[in-house]
C-alpha cells in the first residue's frame, strides 16, 4: 500500500532536482487547469449589463441606444466565452496532458520543456476528445449536486497521466481504466490533498508567492508520484509510444 508522507518526500526530490523548469511547468499548469473556469463569468456579466440598461433607462436616455449597447456587450461577453471554450478543448486540455506527461518524466530524473509536446504529438486528437470526455462526464456529475462531482473528479483524476503514457488509448478506456485505479484509492487520495491544506492557507496568507514558488510544483510532482504508486500497485504497465 502506499504512503502519502513517502510519496511526498520523493516529490520534494524530483522538484528540488529540477526546480526551474519544474516551477515553469507548474505555472502552465495552473493558468491551464483554471482556463475553464472563466466561462462561468458570463451570466454573472450579463445580469449586470441589464441591470445597467435598467438604470440608464431610468435616467432618461434613449431606449434603443441602451438596447444596442446592452447587446453589444452581452455579445462580447459570448464570443468570449466561446473562444475560451474553444481554446480549452483544443489547446488547454492537450497541455495538461503535456504537462502531466512533464511530472511523470520529471520523477526518473529531470525532465525537459520538450515532454510538453506529448499533448500534441502523436495523438492530440485522441487527447482532444478524451479530456473533453472527461469534462462532460464531470459537468453532468455535477449538476446532480456537489459532492457527487466531486467523486466522480476523483475517478478521473488519473486521466491526463493515462493519456501521457497511452497516447493510443480510446477515452472511455482511459477513463475506465482511471475510475478502476481509483477505486478504494479515492478516499486515501483525498487526504493526500488535504495533507497539503497547510500549504495551501500558507499560500493564501501571502498573496499566492510561496503557491507559485514552492506549493505548486511540490504539489504537482507529488501528485505524479502518487499516480505511479496506485499504477504500480494495481500492476498496470504503461505503453508509451515514440513521440
Amino acid at each position: 500500500m502506499w504512503n502519502g508522507s513517502e510519496l511526498k518526500e520523493k516529490g520534494k526530490a524530483a522538484m528540488k532536482a529540477n526546480y526551474g523548469i519544474t516551477l515553469v511547468v507548474s505555472l502552465l499548469l495552473t493558468v491551464v487547469s483554471g482556463a475553464a473556469s472563466g466561462g462561468s463569468m458570463g451570466s454573472s456579466a450579463g445580469n449586470s449589463a441589464s441591470e445597467s440598461a435598467a438604470s440608464f433607462q431610468e435616467l432618461g436616455l434613449d431606449p434603443e441606444l441602451v438596447s444596442a449597447l446592452v447587446l453589444t456587450i452581452l455579445g462580447a461577453i459570448l464570443v468570449a466565452a466561446i473562444i475560451s471554450l474553444v481554446l480549452d478543448i483544443l489547446v488547454f486540455n492537450p497541455l495538461e496532458v503535456g504537462c502531466q506527461n512533464f511530472f511523470l518524466k520529471n520523477t526518473d530524473g529531470p525532465a525537459e520543456l520538450g515532454d510538453l509536446v506529448r499533448g500534441f504529438k502523436p495523438s492530440w486528437k485522441n487527447n482532444v476528445i478524451t479530456l473533453l470526455l472527461r469534462d462532460i462526464f464531470l459537468i453532468l456529475w455535477s449538476c446532480l449536486f456537489l459532492i457527487p462531482g466531486i467523486v466522480k473528479g476523483y475517478s478521473y483524476r488519473l486521466v491526463p497521466y493515462i493519456m501521457a503514457e497511452n497516447p493510443d488509448m480510446k477515452g472511455t478506456e482511459a477513463i475506465t481504466l482511471s475510475r478502476e485505479l481509483m477505486n478504494g484509492n479515492k478516499w486515501k487520495a483525498f487526504c493526500f490533498d488535504l495533507s497539503f491544506f497547510g500549504w495551501f492557507l500558507l499560500s493564501i496568507i501571502t498573496c499566492g508567492l510561496v503557491g507559485v514558488f514552492y506549493v505548486m510544483p511540490y504539489y504537482n510532482c507529488s501528485c505524479a508520484e502518487l499516480y505511479k504508486a496506485i499504477r504500480d500497485e494495481r500492476s498496470v504497465s504503461p505503453v508509451v509510444s515514440e513521440q
